[in-house]
């Protein structure tokens, strides 16, 4: 480790004169149905003031909309309600501590009323504020064309639209005393800079420190994963049993410090911390939000050193700045879902000798069986199937290592837009226990359903076109919020970014003309996260020393990530660089066969995409080769 990439934390005397106050935030929840070790964890920090709770990703959405048309009293993320408010609420108040969540959903004034009634039933007095306006779709007409298909010349029926909220509304309800917020869809870093504003009483034109607090919002809001959760050098991180969550200790300038419980597993330091930042960001100079557009590319993270809390051990604790921003936009993101037909996927293990062509010969003869009954019964052929062999890397195309097996997981996904077409693939799926290849054991993990397809997609509509208010408890007056100053979006800085919309001339690569260097793998020098934006991957790769990025930038170029994933995406791949934190960040566009709940892929969120670009065989200077020089973090 460098000298210079590690802090000091400097003494409570020598604090800022000029502002000295921060808040302590701690991230508990990452999505709907994490752990619940997270809020009772949190809790015994010392001088805890806020919790905040995730848990709306796209594919959420669509779960709590097949929620709702069950019973039209939920729609909202029940966890938050009995896994982290009811258990946890009178340690809650005694500590003085307040929640802000998304977990209402499709139906925030469900999930106020849900945490009233148990604060009632517990004999706690409680001020609960629910944020409302995310719901659009009594507006459809106003849409316009289709978004996902400009050339459709009617709108589908959609069943859910909602807009990206800010933060604005939740500082409101903050500054009204609220002990709980609650709010439907809105972005998932707007709770943490709720409570900033609120705190610090910013100005919504202070850029710089909205910008630096939504970056403190985005690391916590996948919950553990910000503070060792997924690291690519998983064998570092200790303690998955007691895993640590995230602690945000904000100051009133935005600099911020980001570490975990004491006595915690996980891991926090310069590389975990810096993965985060790059997970599902996009493009980094123009990370959109409602309240501001962030630049990311010149943060800065930094070990720091706390004689008192880690007795001088690097690694517990980094501090972030450098996060810029500018004026929002004046347009809010709108997610819409909406039905299209029906899928299945069936799982079957399959053992033995041959065990791989034993399970592509099962998959044919299943799938060719069943279209003939289709056929005969009236119905269209498949819209779409799939097949994986998972455990003969499948999913790696021309990539995998996998030529033999004798244990296999036979998965094969189907798309049809009559629900009863797929029951033939459901039954038949049986059959393979007797009829087919010895060694398989049919509907493993259980028999499959058919289950409905609800899509998402993503636009924009102008911000005044949303009305958006706060209400305090049921009953109370509702609070129009006023719409912040914003600016039409600025154009992009194309200089910066790097697009290959086809597969590269391999003639191109300097590693065919250059002898002096030795073959290694991404993943030798690099450390790298993935995820999703609709059908869009995102895989961010960030230089595990200095001397590496420009290896990383000359050898890993958008042209080599397309061919290398051209088996799995449609669309062009972009890359983005941050010089900031010595990374570089991938968007594959069309990478996911339409991505969430819509995807017949077992990894529709492109969790591994990361995995696997750290298996890419690249050059490298052998003046450089780990193990040569002196790294850093």
């Amino acid at each position: 480790m460098s000298p210079t990439s590690t802090l000091e934390r400097a003494s409570p005397q020598a604090a800022s004169s000029v502002d000295s106050r921060t808040v302590l935030i701690g991230g508990a929840s990452g999505f709907w149905g994490d752990s619940q070790i997270a809020v009772p964890q949190l809790l015994e920090q010392p001088g805890l003031q806020y919790l905040v709770f995730d848990y709306l990703a796209e594919t959420t959405m669509s779960i709590l909309q097949r929620a709702r048309l069950r019973s039209p009293e939920l729609g909202y993320a029940t966890d938050f309600v009995t896994a982290s408010v009811a258990p946890h609420l009178k340690a809650i108040r005694e500590r003085g501590v307040r929640l802000v969540s998304n977990a209402g959903g499709l139906n925030p004034a469900g999930c106020r009323d849900a945490i009233l009634n148990i604060a009632r039933e517990q004999g706690v007095e409680l001020k609960v504020a629910i944020v409302t306006g995310d719901d659009v779709l009594p507006q459809q007409a106003q849409f316009g064309p289709w978004p996902a298909d400009p050339a459709a010349a009617d709108l589908p029926k959609l069943m859910s639209a909602n807009a990206y909220l800010g933060a604005l509304p939740i500082a409101q309800a903050l500054d009204a005393g609220a002990d709980i917020v609650i709010t439907g869809r809105c972005v998932d870093s707007a709770s943490l800079l709720g409570i900033a504003i609120h705190e610090f009483g910013w100005q919504m034109t202070q850029y710089d420190a909205l910008a630096q607090a939504s970056l403190a919002g985005h690391l916590v809001e996948c919950g553990a994963q910000g503070a060792g959760g997924l690291f690519t050098d998983w064998e570092q991180v200790p303690d998955w049993v007691d895993m640590g969550y995230p602690l945000i200790q904000l100051q009133a300038d935005g600099v911020f410090e980001l570490f975990q419980p004491a006595g915690k597993g996980g891991l926090v330091n310069r590389a975990t911390v810096g993965e985060q930042l790059l997970y599902e960001i996009g493009d980094p100079r123009r990370y959109e939000l409602p309240d501001v557009i962030c630049d990311f590319t010149q943060v800065q993270i930094e070990d720091v050193v706390d004689r008192a809390e880690n007795h001088g051990r690097v690694g517990g604790r980094v501090r972030i700045s450098g996060a810029r921003g500018r004026a929002p936009s004046n347009q809010y993101k709108v997610t819409a879902t909406y039905a299209q037909g029906s899928h299945i996927a069936i799982m079957m293990a399959i053992r033995g000798q041959r065990a791989i062509a034993k399970a592509q010969r099962t998959a044919d003869a299943l799938l060719t069986r069943t279209r003939a009954q289709m056929l005969q019964a009236g119905f269209a052929d498949y819209g779409e199937t799939l097949v994986e062999l998972l455990g003969a890397e499948s999913m790696y195309g021309p990539h995998r290592r996998v030529t033999e097996s004798r244990e296999i997981v036979l998965r094969i996904a189907a798309r049809h837009d009559d629900k009863r077409a797929l029951a033939f693939l459901q039954k038949e799926a049986s059959s393979a226990g007797t009829s087919m290849g010895p060694g398989t054991r049919s509907h493993f993990g259980g028999r499959s359903d058919v289950q409905s397809v609800i899509r998402t997609a993503s636009f924009l509509i102008p911000k005044s076109a949303v009305t958006v208010h706060w209400q305090m408890n049921n009953g109370d007056a509702a609070h129009a919020v006023a719409q912040q100053p914003s600016v039409q979006a600025d154009a992009a800085h194309p200089s910066s970014a790097e697009t290959a919309a086809s597969a590269p001339n391999p003639a191109a690569d300097s590693h065919h003309q250059n002898h002096d260097r030795v073959r290694i793998s991404v993943g030798d020098i690099a450390h790298g996260r993935s995820g999703d934006k609709g059908d869009d991957a995102n895989i961010g790769l960030m230089a595990r020393a200095p001397q590496w990025l420009d290896v990383l930038r000359e050898q890993v170029t958008a042209p080599r990530v397309r061919e290398y994933f051209a088996h799995l995406i449609e669309g062009p791949v972009t890359r983005y660089d941050l010089p900031g934190i010595g990374a570089v960040n991938f968007v594959l566009e069309r990478a996911l066969g339409g991505g969430g709940s819509c995807s017949l892929r077992s990894d529709p969120l492109g969790k591994c995409y990361a995995q696997m670009l750290l298996d890419m065989e690249i050059d490298c200077p052998a003046a450089l080769l780990p193990g040569t020089q002196e790294t850093t973090a």
